[in-house]
């Protein structure tokens, strides 16, 4: 095995997952954790933990033993869509309801794409709420608002 890196995507990929086990790890370090078979309230963050610093140090233990591709361009579209939208979500779910936090929340995410076309995304939208709806509010009968406070009927 060389010394030196050779996939730099394996090689960050895995230390942001070994910081991302570690930052979490950090923060349940505060809760009891228990016994496996009295678990606390910090256990399975801590086991989730575990299992990320694992995957992490494996990533990066391969990113030294084969050629990888270069980085390439930053997808900034999709990191400017994608990560807002489940913010919107939680951030409107109470007071607009579940509908149409969720209809608004995947139009903004299917602005991600450059191929996606407005009529695409609305169809998009309006099927993955009603799936939604019927799979959750129906199907496993969840005790949620489907409209909202701030929608008035």
């Amino acid at each position: 095995m060389s010394t030196k890196p050779k996939d730099s995507t394996d090689l960050a990929a895995g230390l942001l997952l070994i910081a991302a086990a570690a930052f979490f790890g950090w923060q349940t370090m505060g809760l009891p954790i228990g016994t496996s078979l009295r678990m606390g309230p910090g256990y399975f963050p801590m086991v989730l933990s575990i299992i990320l610093f694992v995957l992490g140090v494996i990533i990066t233990l391969k990113s030294f033993g084969r050629e990888g591709e270069a980085f390439g361009r930053i997808a900034w579209r999709g990191i400017l869509f994608i990560l807002p939208a489940p913010i919107f979500f939680g951030l409107t779910v109470r007071g607009l309801g579940f509908v149409p936090a969720l209809f608004f929340t995947t139009l903004i995410a299917s602005q991600a794409s450059i191929r996606m076309k407005p009529l695409h995304a609305l169809v998009l939208a309006v099927a993955v709420t009603i799936l939604s709806t019927l799979i959750f509010s129906y199907g496993l009968g969840l005790p949620f608002r489907r409209f909202g406070p701030w929608v008035q009927f």
